[in-house]
């Protein structure tokens, strides 16, 4: 226990809290801006059990304040990424990765293996996803946002508690940070406001922000406390809405694919189709035998022969078009769509070392 010896001599906490903190299983949705603190300081601080959902790629983007990612993280997964950074800090923790993105098929089964769900997403349809699990599992959660300079923190669903429907009870239409930017040290900020509010609702110790929201911002240090009431309506939600108007949120989902799994998958010849979206000039260098050559400004118009039943595997140089490609082709309706990791340039490096590089 000499890991956590600071946190147990503090009266009122001791070894009995923290043995709470090592029995609880705490959901983070999302390991970017908001995830990657309160993944570090949970993680840190000893929470049993954390799993992460995510299934986004690190940009160079990211870095000024993703802060657990490096440089030469570019293009790799961030779940397996953030993971293997977490278990050097603390081997002690249990991480159990999602490799996926929350949506109306999975919330549920997810959700209900945790404790306390911390919702540190950058869209409204998956706040409210989130909200309507928890109330239906009857799962307290954390959420954060930021805005500019300002950022806000809220415990919703706690014994009774407000829900995030009682204080947002229509969805808004804020621009995320890739359109309005953002300071790196305000995800920072927010995040160890929401991880240490996982602490308190966990522990049973000091005022949870329940039937609270906590907006502080950070050019004038002003910290104001607004409060709102529970509407009843709103604790008696028992399934969750067919669509929340987002194709991520929705049943079918962009999954993620390995170059090591895609080697497998043309060895063990698997029946897809492998789109490669990158310009002819890229493919001229180098290719994978197989692979269907669609330029990424071309692919809409190509849809119509694609078959939409087949599985689809999307590749790129090193998987942001890709990405995109690949959520594109869920909106347009494609049943099973893969995003490869770290594109063709992870396929050089970790599958054919004789490949031409760029």
């Amino acid at each position: 226990m000499d890991r956590y010896d600071r946190q147990i001599r503090l009266n009122g906490f001791g070894a009995e809290k923290q043995e709470m903190l090592r029995k609880a299983a705490v959901l983070v949705v999302g390991a970017g801006g908001l995830g990657v603190p309160v993944l570090q300081y949970l993680t840190a601080m000893g929470v049993g059990t954390i799993g992460i959902v995510e299934q986004d790629t690190v940009s160079i983007t990211n870095l000024q304040r993703q802060v657990i990612y490096n440089t030469e993280d570019e293009g790799k997964p961030k779940l397996q990424t953030a993971i293997t950074r977490l278990e050097a800090l603390n081997p002690e923790v249990t991480f159990i990765p999602h490799s996926t993105y929350l949506s109306t098929a999975n919330a549920l089964e997810i959700i209900g293996k945790y404790d306390v769900v911390i919702d540190c997403c950058d869209n409204f349809a998956t706040r409210y996803l989130v909200n309507d699990a928890c109330v239906i599992l009857e799962k307290p959660f954390v959420s954060g946002s930021i805005f500019e300079y300002e950022g806000q923190v809220s415990v919703f669903n706690y014994k009774g508690s407000a829900t995030y429907r009682c204080l947002f009870p229509v969805p808004g239409n804020a621009p995320d940070c890739n359109t309005i930017g953002v300071l790196g040290v305000l995800p920072g900020l927010i995040g160890c406001y929401q991880a240490n509010e996982a602490v308190k609702v966990i522990c049973g110790i000091g005022e949870p922000l329940t039937n609270q929201l906590l907006s502080i911002n950070i050019l004038d240090n002003i910290h104001q406390i607004f409060t709102f009431q529970t509407i009843s309506a709103n604790l008696r939600i028992s399934e969750l809405q067919d669509s929340y108007g987002d194709s991520i949120c929705d049943a079918v989902t962009m999954e993620l694919l390995s170059v090591k799994e895609l080697q497998q998958w043309l060895e063990n010849g698997h029946d897809f189709l492998l789109v490669d979206v990158r310009e002819k000039e890229e493919w001229d260098i180098c290719h994978i035998d197989g692979a269907v050559h669609i330029p990424m400004r071309r692919v809409e118009a190509s849809v119509s022969s694609l078959s939409k039943k087949k599985p689809v595997a999307v590749i790129c140089h090193h998987g942001m078009r890709s990405k995109a490609v690949a959520q594109l082709l869920v909106q347009l309706g494609f049943s099973e769509v893969y995003n490869v990791t770290g594109g063709i340039h992870a396929w050089a490096g970790e599958v054919d070392n004789n490949m031409a590089t760029y």
